[in-house]
């Protein structure tokens, strides 16, 4: 009887841990460094984006990078929290990755203020040696 007890402690540690890659490893990295720099409103979250890059928002709102750029100085969103929930799915296609990812966002949008949980499907190419974000769509979950 006593051996059940150590079979399921030892299939729930070992049996649910997820292997990464190296080149998955840095895509995380790159998406927390994403969701930390949007944030802190800091203008080096541009140094993420691929020239090319396009955004698709929760309430049908399109961007290019021009469009983002003048919105994130303007500050016409400002993120208080940005937290990952959740990584649902990551694959590999030739020099990109596709990501889905949840998170939980509040913040001001032309100084009202919001709280909603999105999910993400982010598209990752390499560039050089970097991981850029080249598109990147959300949903929101309601509740």
């Amino acid at each position: 009887m006593r051996f059940f007890p150590i079979l399921f402690l030892f299939c729930c540690v070992f049996g649910y841990s997820q292997n990464y890659s190296k080149q998955e490893k840095q895509l995380f990295s790159q998406t927390r460094k994403l969701d930390s720099l949007m944030q802190n409103n800091d203008s080096k979250i541009l140094e993420l984006f691929a020239k090319d890059v396009s955004f698709g928002h929760s309430n049908g709102w399109i961007q290019n990078l021009d469009n983002f750029k003048n919105d994130f100085s303007s500050k016409k969103v400002v993120y208080t929290e940005i937290k990952q929930t959740e990584v649902s799915e990551i694959k590999k296609f030739k020099k990109s990755f596709s990501i889905r990812r949840k998170i939980k966002v509040s913040g001001l949008y032309k100084n009202q203020d919001f709280e909603m949980t999105l999910s993400l499907l982010e598209i990752w190419i390499k560039n050089k040696s970097e991981w850029k974000l080249w598109s990147r769509q959300s949903v929101e979950i309601k509740p």
